[in-house]
């Protein structure tokens, strides 16, 4: 169950007139190890009973959490497809980005790896394949 159903479930069983502890127990009885803990259930009890409305959490002040884009992904691609031997910290700087979102991508979205100072891809994919087979073969044919 996630944070906004349990928030719902505490908000009707406040409205039926139970108890936080009571409604903690219920949940207890009905989750197990999902239900949410008693100062949890206890703070949202109060909240609605003070009139709140919303099951969502409050927004928290602080640096927003941030997804790697699919443009952000490309613009590191495209970095290194120009330049083989950039530098993480180059691309950042370019980027705007930290240098660890950039590690992340190449490595985790890219699937490369740095070898002998030069990115590459850590996998072949089909069409890789075929294409290194051919050429493989073209020059087996011109020696």
């Amino acid at each position: 169950m996630d944070n906004i159903s349990h928030h719902a479930v505490i908000r009707y069983l406040g409205l039926n007139g139970l108890t936080p502890k009571e409604i903690h127990e219920d949940m207890v009885v009905t989750l197990g190890e999902d239900a949410p803990s008693y100062s949890m259930v206890k703070k949202w009890a109060a909240e609605f009973k003070h009139g709140r409305k919303s099951l969502k959490d409050d927004s928290r002040s602080g640096r927003p959490v941030t997804d790697t884009t699919q443009e952000t992904i490309a613009k590191i691609h495209d970095i290194i497809m120009a330049d083989r031997q950039v530098t993480e910290r180059y691309i950042a700087t370019e980027l705007g980005i930290s240098q660890e979102r950039v590690h992340a991508v190449i490595h985790n979205e890219l699937q490369m790896s740095n070898v002998s100072a030069r990115w590459v891809p850590k996998l072949h994919g089909p069409d890789l394949k075929r294409t290194r087979l051919n050429m493989s073969r073209e020059n087996l044919a011109i020696f």
